[in-house]
């Protein structure tokens, strides 16, 4: 049976343009996925406490892509399982700054990139007493002396050792964290600075190990893996991260989550993003995106669910207008003050960002099941 004749010539009145639009929108228009639901699928695994496995991971990743404010939905969520709205602050000083005699290609520290070696500076104690006390004040939980170069001297380490039983005698009441992130440590002297009371050795893989040889040549990734033991096995919890945004892949970036995962296994995690320092050899490189940067964030949530995400170096310079999300993408803490190289915000601007968020500042996190 035909349709009416007044059916056809309703149809044969849509103007062309309209037409036309209408049939090239039919073939331009993406096709329907089923990215959200493979990220909530994700998302309810690791809930439901289930590691999850490369193929699991790269899938994620994909819909990530597609989807990043889903992933950081799932990535709150599963934030809130382990942590609640709490976050945590924490402090940097440098001990010993530059005059580095490694060749990190992102490093302001490296006499590598200097026109003209200079020798590293020292802070007195008196220095880093008073900038103890003030990031007590501003809810600092945990403190850290960072010092320049590939591994600390004897006499390094027993500075290192008197100031931290110093701090702990007379700051806080003893109940802020000292920290410490002086290269690559001997069992001795990891033994002496657990004695001390340094409660937390930071030093960080940087990137995977595909990737470490082309930014780093001067020592390698085992040296780094062998500090880390050493640091744990003398009862120090162990912070350990990397940098974003030096040239790697995601699959780079799925080998440090792992590798940090399945054998590192840190209490805390940082996550750096390349803040380039004219000089050096990637000061050229351009920035990862904010939407890049929180998909970062949340990826790693996923795949460390119970470990303290902590967001440091490049965070104000790369996420810019987005800093608050950094939370919401899956981080539960962040670092506060200057930096070693460059500075931060000041502090009063983030404590105000955690009230504004519904947030509370706490002094420490809960730790991974295997500390």
């Amino acid at each position: 049976m035909s349709p009416p004749s007044r059916w056809l010539s309703t149809r044969l009145t849509v103007p062309r343009k309209a037409w036309k639009f209408w049939i090239r929108s039919i073939w331009t228009r993406p096709l329907p996925t089923n990215m959200s639901q493979i990220i909530a699928d994700i998302g309810r695994r690791v809930l439901d406490r289930q590691a999850l496995d490369r193929a699991t991971i790269l899938s994620l990743v994909q819909a990530a892509t597609e989807q990043p404010y889903e992933l950081m939905h799932w990535a709150w969520q599963i934030r809130q399982q382990r942590f609640g709205r709490d976050v945590a602050f924490c402090s940097i000083i440098p001990g010993k700054l530059g005059g580095c005699g490694e060749d990190c290609k992102w490093c302001a520290q490296s006499a590598s990139h200097a026109a003209e070696p200079t020798a590293p500076q020292i802070t007195s104690f008196a220095d880093i007493e008073h900038a103890a006390k003030a990031a007590a004040e501003h809810h600092a939980g945990c403190f850290c002396i960072v010092n320049s170069g590939r591994k600390p001297t004897a006499g390094d380490v027993q500075s290192v050792a008197s100031t931290a039983q110093a701090l702990y005698k007379n700051i806080d009441g003893g109940q802020m964290c000292v920290s410490a992130s002086l290269g690559e440590l001997t069992p001795d002297h990891a033994r002496q600075l657990a004695a001390a009371g340094v409660k937390r050795y930071n030093h960080n893989l940087e990137t995977s190990r595909r990737h470490y040889a082309k930014m780093v040549t001067s020592h390698t990734y085992d040296d780094r893996l062998a500090a880390l033991r050493n640091a744990q096995q003398a009862g120090m919890q162990l912070c350990c991260g990397g940098i974003f945004g030096m040239g790697e892949t995601w699959d780079d970036r799925i080998d440090l989550a792992l590798t940090l995962r399945d054998e590192v296994k840190p209490v805390v995690t940082t996550m750096n993003f390349l803040h380039p320092i004219p000089g050096t050899p990637l000061e050229n490189t351009a920035p990862l995106p904010p939407l890049e940067i929180l998909s970062i964030i949340a990826v790693f949530r996923f795949i460390l669910p119970q470990v303290d995400l902590k967001i440091c170096g490049g965070r104000g310079v790369n996420l810019r207008d987005l800093q608050s999300w950094i939370f919401y993408a899956g981080a539960t803490s962040c670092l506060v003050g200057q930096y070693l190289t460059t500075s931060g915000r000041g502090v009063p601007d983030d404590i105000r960002m955690a009230g504004d968020l519904g947030l509370r500042v706490v002094q420490e996190l809960p730790s991974p099941d295997w500390a």
